[in-house]
């Protein structure tokens, strides 16, 4: 009947309780399996040829340094690191410098468009990567770009910024408003209480838009495939790919564990690092 409002079910504790353990022991296996798998390749790349097949997750009887060399010299990652490291650290700085500013401005600022402006940054997370090599390759052609570190650095910031603004917009618009409407009655200008107020404040979000998109970036295959030919201005994944194909003619499988070793360690030392400045920046106090 229409005078009757219907209300939805309410679950019991117990269906809310199991429902929590079923979350929780999914999220477990899954950093369980992630682990394992991360410290069976660690292990696998100290140890010989024959230890690999028949040792599974014990520690090798001796640790061979000279698989790290085989993939560091022969297998060319030595030459290829530098460009990983100089491509997507620089890549990750020009995207929060540029999205950081335009998420704050979505976020706080009431002008004519704005929801459509920031529909349109979400619709640019939605474009598959594949239907971007042939526009992107013309493009980088066009200002003589292709092949080049550059070239695919412009590519990895403008691909990184629509998801880059759409993770700081919501980040922003969580900050209080009190602190920005007090900086601006003590006189500071727009841009002094983006840079000295919600800046400092927005440091965990920043934190975590240049975890993700350095893990992506250093991990980014198919548009460095596509974009770069010279053997000199590889990647560690395109390196990593080389390797493995030399590596089945050889079944010099440590050599290839210690190469997938050398290209998850520094996403581990950077996720440690930005990791702890986003505990002390949730931590930090808007006043002194």
């Amino acid at each position: 009947m229409a005078g009757i409002s219907q209300t939805a079910p309410r679950r019991s504790p117990l269906m809310r309780l199991g429902g929590r353990i079923l979350a929780y022991s999914l999220v477990w296996a899954w950093a369980a399996f992630t682990i394992a798998s991360m410290v069976w390749v660690v292990l696998s790349a100290f140890k010989s040829k024959r230890e690999v097949l028949r040792s599974g997750f014990r520690l090798p009887s001796e640790a061979n340094w000279e698989n790290f060399g085989t993939a560091w010299t022969v297998g060319k990652l030595g030459a290829y690191f530098p460009n990983s490291l100089i491509l997507v650290t620089v890549s990750v700085v020009i995207v929060l410098v540029v999205s950081a500013p335009a998420a704050y401005v979505l976020s706080r600022a009431k002008f004519r468009g704005r929801e459509t402006l920031t529909n349109v940054f979400v619709l640019g997370m939605a474009i598959p990567i594949p239907m971007l090599f042939i526009p992107v390759f013309s493009v980088l052609a066009w200002l003589r770009l292709n092949d080049s570190l550059t070239g695919v650095s412009l590519v990895f910031v403008a691909i990184s910024i629509p998801f880059t603004v759409y993770l700081l917009t919501g980040f922003f618009s969580s900050l209080p408003k009190e602190l920005e409407s007090a900086a601006i009655l003590d006189g500071c200008t727009d841009f002094q209480v983006f840079r000295y107020v919600m800046l400092p404040m927005a440091g965990p979000g920043l934190a975590t838009a240049g975890i993700l998109n350095f893990i992506w970036l250093w991990n980014e295959y198919q548009l460095s495939l596509v974009l770069l030919n010279s053997p000199d201005n590889r990647t560690l994944p395109l390196g990593l790919y080389a390797l493995q194909n030399a590596m089945q003619y050889t079944n010099n499988w440590p050599g290839l564990f210690a190469g997938v070793t050398i290209i998850i360690v520094p996403t581990i030392i950077v996720y440690a690092i930005l990791s702890e400045r986003m505990i002390s920046g949730m931590t930090m106090g808007a006043v002194k």
